[in-house]
């Protein structure tokens, strides 16, 4: 059974930068593709950024340009790094893998962000 749990969410001011990890056990981490999604009060969750087991990564336009998606091997964790932030941004995010071996979906509980002055 994997789990996924992501941390470093927190209040920004506009323009600021947070940093979201994302703590994966109970599976092969190498071989899969992990995903960050965000989703704000009253509206539908969202792909924010992919990235694959070779760390090819894509990435929502809303975000182009001011976050980037890494991973860590070694630690088992997947990064979501968000420069120049703004209020939009608001939301709590979500760390997903879909097993490759298992085709099971994994999800983390969410880290809330809130950009605010």
């Amino acid at each position: 059974q994997a789990e996924l749990v992501e941390s470093g969410g927190g209040l920004v001011q506009p323009g600021g930068s947070l940093r979201l990890s994302c703590a994966v056990s109970g599976l092969v981490f190498d071989i899969n593709t992990f995903e960050w999604y965000r989703q704000a009060p009253w509206k539908e969750r969202e792909l924010v950024a992919t990235i694959a087991h070779d760390g090819g990564s894509n990435y929502a336009d809303s975000v182009k340009g001011r976050f980037t998606i890494s991973r860590d091997n070694a630690k088992t964790t997947v990064y979501l790094q968000m420069n120049a932030l703004k209020p939009e941004d608001t939301a709590r995010y979500y760390c997903h893998v879909r097993s490759l071996i298992t085709n099971e979906e994994y999800w983390g509980p969410g880290t809330q962000v809130t950009v605010s002055s």
